[in-house]
C-alpha cells in the first residue's frame, strides 16, 4: 500500500508524526471520492483514526505553557508568543453549568493539561477578572487535574480577582488555604499581595505576608513599602504608617513623592492637617518635589476644614511651581473664598481658570451667584447667571435659590417672585429655602398677609416647612405687632414636630418685651434653659435689652451671672446694656450698672469707660461723654486722708 509523508497540523494539536494510509485521510461524499480534502477534515480523520488504531499505546497528556518560545523559527533571540492554547481555554470560560465538563472534555481530547503558570496567566486575564464566581471556579478545577498543584503565584491570581471584586468572604476561604500550604515567598507575590490587602485595608492579611517576608529573608523594595503603607493609610493605622515612615527616612530605602502622598493622606483623613502641612515643608528639605496629588489633597483637606486661605495659600503655590491645576482645585478654592465673602478674590481665581482653558461647572458659577448676591452686588450675580446661560450650563434650584434669596434681601421682591414663578412651572424643584426666603422678605418689607399666604401654600404643594420658615413668619408677625399670631405659630411648630431653635426663642422673646409682656418673655427664656436649648450672644442681647429696658437691670446681670458656670460669656452683654440705657435717656442707670460691673471684676475699668463714652456719643449726649472723658471717673482715684478710692461712674450723674 503507497504511503504519503507525514502530516503537519496548523490547529492547536501535538505534532506527531504518524504515517496513515491514503485512503484514511479522504472523506466520502455518496460514495464519491474527492482529492482536496479539507485541513478541518484531515485534522478530524486524522483524530478519529489516530484513536481507533492506537488507543493501546496513547501518549501521555502535554503540559502546555501560558507562552511558547519561537526564538527558533525568529530572528529575535528568546522570542516569546502567547500559546494557542490560552485563547482557547478563555473561551470556555463561559461561567456556564458545563463549564468544567466543558474544560474535561477539551483536554482529553488534546491530550494537555494546564501547568500551574498557564493557571496563574489565565486568572490574570482581562476576561477573567471581569467574573471572580467564574474565576474562582476555574482555579478550583485546574486543581483537581492528576499530579498537579496549585503553586504561590496561582493563589496570588486568584486572590487579586477576589478581592478585586470585593469578595471578600470567597477570598478568606482561599487565604486560610494559602497559608496552610506553607510556600516560600517571594518579592513579586508579596507585592501583590501587599497590594492587594492595603487596597482594601485588611491589615491582618497585610501584616502576615510582612512577617513572610521577614522569614524568608526578603528584604523590602521602595515598592513594597509603598504598598504596606496605603494599606496602614487605608485602615487608618495612621501611627502605624509613621512608623514605617520614619524606618525609611532612617534607612537605605528613602521616601519618594508616593510615600510622601500616602503619609499626607493618612493625616488629612485623621483631621490632622496641620501634620499633612508640616509634611509638605519637610518634602522640600528632602529634595522630593511635590506634584498635583500632594497639594490637591492638601487643598481637599483644608476646604473640609474650613480653612479657606489655606486653600488660597496652597492654590498660589501651586500656581507659582508651574504644575498642572486640575478643575477641582479651582472649584475648591473659588467655593471656598465665596463662602468666606470674598466673592472679588473668587472671581479673580475664576478668571484665571477660564484664561487655562477650563470650564467652570455649575458650582462654581453657583457660588460666585451666591456670594455676589449676600454681599448685596446682585448686578455682579445676575451678569454671572446670564454668563452661565451663555456657557449652556444648566442652573438647578440651588443656583435659583440664590438669586431668589439675593433678590429678596435686595428688596427687589417682585423679581424675585417672578424667577420662583418660573421654577414651579418648568419643573425646577421649588424648596424650602425658596418659600423662607420670600416669606422673609415679604414680612420684612410689611407684607405679612402675603408671606402667611405663601407659608400655607408650602404645605398644600407638599414642601417641608422647616424651621427657617417657620422663624420667617414668625420674625415678621412679631416685627408688625401681631406677637399673639406668632405665639400660635410656635405651638404649631411645635405640634408638628419641627425644631424650635435657638433664634426662634430669641425673635419671640424680643417681641413680647417690646409689647412689654416681660414675665411672658422670662418664661420662654426659661423654657428654652429647660428644653436644653444653649442661648447665644443675640439672644442674651434680646433678653438683656429687654430686661434693662423695663428697669429690671439687676435681674439681667443675675442671669448673665447665671450662663458663666454654663460657659456663655456673650463678650459684649454689659456694653450692649449699656448702649440701649444711655440710648433711652437714662444714664444714671447706666452708670450704676457700670460700676456694678468694675466692683464684680468683670471687666477693666478702662474698657467700660470706653463704652460709656461711646454710647454716651451715640445717643447724641457728647456734653456728658466729653466731661467723662476729660475727668478721672472710672480710672482715676480720690485719697480721703490715707483712704485711696476710685472715682465711681455715678459721679458723672451726681455733680
Amino acid at each position: 500500500m503507497r504511503r504519503i509523508p507525514v502530516v503537519l497540523l496548523r490547529s492547536p494539536l501535538p505534532l506527531l508524526p504518524i504515517p496513515l494510509p491514503v485512503r484514511s485521510l479522504i472523506p466520502y461524499d455518496n460514495g464519491v471520492s474527492t482529492s482536496n480534502p479539507s485541513d478541518s477534515d484531515v485534522t478530524s480523520h486524522f483524530i478519529g483514526n489516530f484513536r481507533s488504531v492506537f488507543t493501546t499505546s496513547l501518549p501521555p497528556p502535554e503540559w502546555v505553557e501560558p507562552f511558547s518560545d519561537v526564538s527558533d523559527v525568529v530572528s529575535a533571540p528568546h522570542q516569546l508568543e502567547p500559546s494557542p492554547w490560552l485563547k482557547q481555554i478563555i473561551n470556555l470560560l463561559d461561567g456556564s453549568s458545563h463549564m468544567e465538563a466543558n474544560l474535561d472534555s477539551y483536554c482529553r481530547k488534546f491530550f494537555i493539561k494546564l501547568s500551574p503558570n498557564f493557571v496563574a496567566h489565565v486568572l490574570r486575564s482581562v476576561e477573567t477578572r471581569r467574573n471572580p464566581d467564574m474565576a474562582l471556579r476555574f482555579f478550583h478545577w485546574a486543581g483537581k487535574q492528576k499530579k498537579y498543584a496549585h503553586t504561590l503565584e496561582c493563589y496570588v491570581s486568584v486572590i487579586d480577582v477576589l478581592l478585586l471584586s470585593g469578595e471578600l468572604n470567597k477570598f478568606r476561604n482561599v487565604f486560610v488555604e494559602l497559608q496552610r500550604m506553607g510556600f516560600l515567598m517571594t518579592i513579586s507575590a508579596a507585592n501583590s499581595l501587599i497590594k492587594s490587602f492595603g487596597s482594601l485595608g485588611l491589615v491582618d492579611e497585610l501584616l502576615w505576608v510582612w512577617r513572610q517576608m521577614k522569614e524568608n529573608g526578603i528584604e523590602p523594595s521602595l515598592y513594597t513599602y509603598n504598598f504596606l503603607m496605603n494599606g496602614l493609610v487605608n485602615s487608618m493605622f495612621i501611627e502605624s504608617a509613621e512608623r514605617v515612615f520614619e524606618v525609611m527616612e532612617d534607612g537605605k530605602i528613602q521616601p519618594d513623592i508616593v510615600t510622601y502622598n500616602t503619609m499626607i493622606k493618612g493625616y488629612c483623613r485623621a483631621g490632622k492637617t496641620q501634620k499633612a502641612l508640616d509634611k509638605l515643608r519637610a518634602m522640600e528639605i528632602r529634595n522630593v518635589e511635590p506634584d498635583k496629588i500632594t497639594y490637591m489633597t492638601l487643598i481637599q483637606a483644608c476646604y473640609s476644614g474650613g480653612d479657606y486661605d489655606c486653600c488660597l495659600s496652597l492654590y498660589q503655590e501651586l500656581e507659582e511651581k508651574g504644575l498642572e491645576i486640575p478643575p477641582h482645585a479651582y472649584s475648591l478654592v473659588i467655593c471656598g473664598l465665596c463662602r468666606e465673602g470674598k466673592h472679588l478674590e473668587g472671581y479673580a481665581v475664576f478668571e484665571k481658570m477660564v484664561q487655562k482653558d477650563h470650564k467652570a461647572n455649575k458650582a462654581i458659577y453657583t457660588a460666585l451667584i451666591d456670594s455676589y448676591a449676600k454681599s448685596g452686588n446682585m448686578e455682579g450675580a445676575m451678569k454671572l447667571f446670564e454668563r452661565m446661560n451663555m456657557d449652556e450650563i444648566k442652573p438647578d434650584e440651588v443656583t435659583f435659590g440664590a438669586i431668589v434669596n439675593g433678590l429678596c434681601k435686595s428688596g427687589r421682591l417682585e423679581e424675585a417672585m417672578d424667577y420662583f414663578k418660573f421654577c414651579d412651572v418648568n419643573g425646577i424643584s421649588v424648596n424650602a429655602m425658596f418659600y423662607s426666603s420670600l416669606i422673609d422678605g415679604l414680612g420684612k418689607a410689611g407684607r405679612v398677609d402675603e408671606a402667611e399666604k405663601l407659608f400655607e401654600e408650602m404645605a398644600e404643594k407638599g414642601c417641608l416647612q422647616d424651621s427657617y420658615c417657620y422663624n420667617a413668619l414668625i420674625n415678621a408677625m412679631s416685627k408688625c405687632g401681631r406677637i399673639d399670631d406668632a405665639l400660635e405659630l410656635f405651638k404649631r411648630m411645635e405640634d408638628e414636630g419641627c425644631e424650635q431653635t435657638v433664634y426662634t426663642y430669641t425673635i419671640l422673646i424680643g417681641g413680647l418685651f417690646k409689647e412689654h409682656r416681660n414675665e411672658e418673655a422670662l418664661k420662654l427664656w426659661e423654657m428654652m434653659i429647660d428644653k436644653g436649648i444653649t442661648p447665644n450672644a443675640a439672644s442674651f442681647r434680646s433678653l438683656s435689652i429687654g430686661l434693662c429696658l423695663s428697669g429690671k437691670i439687676a435681674r439681667a446681670c443675675k442671669i448673665l451671672d447665671e450662663l458663666a458656670p454654663m460657659g456663655i460669656i456673650p463678650e459684649t452683654a454689659y456694653e450692649d446694656m449699656i448702649n440701649v440705657l444711655c440710648k433711652s435717656g437714662r444714664v444714671k442707670e447706666a452708670c450704676k450698672l457700670a460700676d456694678g460691673i468694675v466692683d464684680r471684676g468683670r471687666e477693666i475699668p478702662g474698657k467700660i469707660r470706653t463704652s460709656l463714652i461711646n454710647a454716651l456719643r451715640k445717643a447724641g449726649d457728647a456734653e456728658l461723654a466729653i466731661k467723662l472723658m476729660h475727668s478721672k471717673i472710672g480710672i482715676g482715684y480720690d485719697r480721703m486722708g490715707s483712704v485711696k478710692r476710685r472715682v465711681k461712674f455715678q459721679n458723672l450723674v451726681d455733680r
